[in-house]
């Protein structure tokens, strides 16, 4: 499960837009900004997700879940 507050996280770290996302993921720009609006889980459909998150797994973030430190994201070694 990832965040709002992670996907904007990943995406400032790969330096992409709103509009870089929804091109490689096949999610509208407006469904983007609502997900990343929510710093808990996004209320979107299951599928957006899934493809927002493999569109940035793709390209090398890690997500790294609350474990008392909080959520996060990191680039993959």
């Amino acid at each position: 499960m990832i965040t709002g507050a992670q996907i904007r996280m990943a995406r400032g770290y790969l330096k992409w837009s709103v509009k870089d996302l929804a091109d490689r993921s096949g999610v509208a720009i407006s469904t983007i900004k609502r997900m990343e609006s929510d710093d808990g889980f996004p209320a979107a459909r299951g599928g957006n997700i899934e493809s927002v998150h493999r569109a940035l797994v793709d390209a090398g973030m890690e997500f790294i879940s609350e474990n008392g430190g909080g959520p996060g994201v990191r680039i993959k070694r």
